[in-house]
C-alpha cells in the first residue's frame, strides 16, 4: 500500500494545528464590486466575513474625486456582511475610473486577500486580487484575459488550502490507496466529481441548500474515516476507492462553486475564469498530495518500527474531527 503508512504520529499535530487555525471550509470572501449605472456614477456592493479574524478593519479606498451617498442597510448573506451604496466620481472627469486607483486597506493585518470586480457601462470589464502585497489596482483601459487566469487560479489555490474539510478528505483517500495506479483513478474521479457540481451550481443550472451540503461533506469524511478502520480491506471501496472519491466529490464540488459564487464571477469572461478556478484548485490538491509524500518521505526510515504502531492515529483523529464537524453543522441547520 503506498500511502496507508501515512497514518503517523507526525501528522497528528500538523492536523490539529489546522484545525485550529482553520474554520473548516468557511471561506467567506472580501469583495468590492462597482457597476457604472450612470456617467461616473456607480452601485457599490461591499462584502466582508462575519467573523472577524482582526480588529483592524476592511475598508475601501477609491480616488479622492468620488463621494460615496445612498447607503443601504447592511444584509447577512451566508457567511458575509453585504453593505450597497452609491458612488459619484464625476469630478474624475469623462474618464471615470479609468486610470484611477482603487483598493482595500486591512488585507495584511486581516491575513485575506480580495477580489476587486468593476463593470463599466460601455462593456468593460475588470477583475483582480488584491493582497496585502498588491491592495491597490489601477484600472487599464483594456483588461487582459490572463489577468482573469492568474487571477481565479489563486483564488482556487486559495479556497482549497484554507478548506480545511476537503484538504482531509484528499487526505483520507490517500490512506485509502494501494498503489500509483489506485491513487490516480481515485484523485481523477475527486476531480471528475466536483468539476462537474462546480460548474453546474457556478452557471445557475442547479441550485443547493448551503447548510445541508456543508453537513453532508462533513459527513462524507466521517464516512470516509469509517472505512478506513475496516479491518477487512476487501470491501468495494477499499478494491474500488474511485467510486466513493467521485460520488463525494459531487457534494465537494457544490461547497467550492459556494465560494465562487460570493466572490463573483466576470460575465464577459465566465467560461475563463471557471476553468481556471478548477485549475487552482486542482493546483492545490497536486501540491498537498506532494507536501504529504515528501514528508512521508522523509520520516519514514527515522520512525522505524513505530510505524505500525502508530498507524491508526490519524485516521482517528479524521474521525474525531468530522464527527465535531458533523454535530456543529447539523446543529447550524437546525437552528436555521
Amino acid at each position: 500500500m503506498l500511502f496507508g503508512r501515512l497514518c503517523l504520529v507526525w501528522l497528528a499535530p500538523l492536523l490539529m494545528l489546522l484545525s485550529l487555525q482553520a474554520q473548516a471550509h468557511r471561506f467567506a470572501p472580501v469583495l468590492l464590486q462597482l457597476t457604472e449605472v450612470d456617467s461616473q456614477q456607480y452601485q457599490v456592493v461591499w462584502k466582508v466575513p462575519l467573523q472577524a479574524t482582526s480588529p483592524v478593519p476592511l475598508e475601501p479606498r477609491w480616488p479622492e474625486g468620488c463621494r460615496p451617498a445612498s447607503a443601504g442597510a447592511p444584509q447577512i448573506e451566508g457567511t458575509g456582511r453585504v453593505v450597497s451604496w452609491r458612488l459619484d466620481c464625476q469630478m474624475l472627469g469623462e474618464a471615470g475610473l479609468v486610470g484611477a486607483s482603487l483598493g482595500i486597506d486591512g488585507l495584511g493585518a486581516n491575513q485575506t486577500s480580495a477580489m476587486l470586480l468593476v463593470s463599466l457601462r460601455d462593456g468593460r470589464e475588470y477583475q483582480q486580487v488584491l493582497s496585502a502585497e498588491q491592495p491597490r489596482f489601477t484600472l487599464p483601459e483594456e483588461p487582459g484575459a490572463g489577468q482573469v487566469m492568474t487571477d481565479y487560479s489563486r483564488l482556487g489555490i486559495e479556497h482549497i488550502w484554507t478548506g480545511l474539510d476537503h484538504l482531509l478528505f484528499v487526505f483520507g483517500l490517500l490512506l485509502l490507496v494501494r498503489n500509483i495506479r489506485s491513487l490516480l483513478f481515485t484523485i481523477t474521479a475527486f476531480t471528475v466529481g466536483h468539476s462537474i457540481t462546480l460548474s453546474l451550481v457556478t452557471l445557475g443550472v442547479i441550485g443547493y441548500p448551503v447548510g445541508l451540503v456543508e453537513f453532508s461533506i462533513a459527513v462524507s469524511i466521517f464516512w470516509l474515516a469509517v472505512v478506513l478502520t475496516q479491518p477487512d480491506r476487501g470491501g468495494v471501496f477499499h478494491r474500488h476507492p474511485w467510486w466513493l472519491a467521485g460520488g463525494f466529490g459531487l457534494l465537494h464540488g457544490m461547497g467550492f462553486a459556494g465560494a465562487l459564487v460570493e466572490t463573483g464571477l466576470p460575465q464577459a469572461n465566465l467560461p475563463l475564469a471557471l476553468l481556471f478556478f478548477n485549475v487552482g484548485i486542482e493546483l492545490g490538491q497536486i501540491a498537498f498530495i506532494l507536501v504529504v509524500g515528501l514528508f512521508w518521505a522523509l520520516l519514514r526510515r527515522p520512525l522505524g518500527e513505530w510505524q505500525r504502531q502508530l498507524r491508526p492515529l490519524p485516521v482517528y483523529l479524521l474521525g474525531v474531527l468530522s464527527a465535531s464537524w458533523c454535530i456543529e453543522r447539523g446543529l447550524e441547520m437546525l437552528a436555521g
